[in-house]
């Protein structure tokens, strides 16, 4: 039985955030596919029996079950020993990050991504160009310092670059951004993280069924 199970399916990027920590830590694990596009984290009984938050991803390891991407992030760095922090600065620059991430970066790109392509219905233009300033905004800030040092905390890679990456390998056309072009600071950044061992993309790393949304 592998040493770690992870609730997930591949549309998931704050799932994607887990999974890769997974891979690049090279440990045994096992993906398990969550129908999320079926209702399956809506029914009472998946919230009872797996989270009650309704959400993915879930880690479970031995008798431990654990939500939330930064969570689960912190908790495999301390127990795998790997991409974690090294003093106690360190811990707040990446908390610092992580809080940044989970509150601007990812959540309006996530958002953003999500109605411009998977949604059934395209979303309003007016809200569209409301999360288009606030990802370019949170973007601008990642791009920029980026920019100057190869990974987050500087010269080695953190799980504050694992959860900022959560949405930033999933194709241009899911969300409409060439970085390469737009941010090239970011850019570079994602192939730096593509270099290190063990990387995979999320349609690699997850289950479920690429598709976008018919229109």
């Amino acid at each position: 039985m592998p040493d770690f199970r992870l609730h997930c399916f591949c549309q998931s990027g704050n799932a994607y955030k887990a999974a890769l920590m997974l891979a690049l830590c090279e440990v045994d694990w096992e993906p398990v596919f969550v129908d999320y596009f079926n209702g399956e984290t809506r029914r009472p009984e998946w919230r009872e029996a797996v989270n009650a938050m309704g959400e993915v991803p879930v880690l479970e390891h031995g008798d431990k079950r654990l939500s939330q991407s930064g969570v689960i992030l912190t908790y495999l760095a301390r127990t795998i020993g790997k991409f974690g922090a090294d003093s106690e600065d360190e811990r707040s620059e990446i908390l610092r990050w992580m809080l940044f991430d989970n509150h601007k970066f990812t959540s309006y790109f996530a958002t953003y991504r999500f109605l411009y392509s998977l949604a059934p219905q395209p979303g309003d233009p007016a809200v569209m160009a409301f999360l288009k300033t606030r990802v370019d905004g949170a973007f601008a800030v990642a791009d920029k310092h980026l920019a100057a040092q190869p990974f987050l905390l500087g010269d080695r890679p953190s799980i504050a670059d694992v959860s900022l990456a959560g949405y930033m390998f999933f194709p241009k056309e899911e969300h409409g951004y060439d970085f390469a072009v737009s941010h090239p600071g970011i850019h570079a950044w994602t192939e730096r993280l593509k270099g290190l061992p063990g990387w995979l993309g999320p349609y690699e790393l997850m289950p479920g069924e690429k598709f976008l949304a018919q229109r």
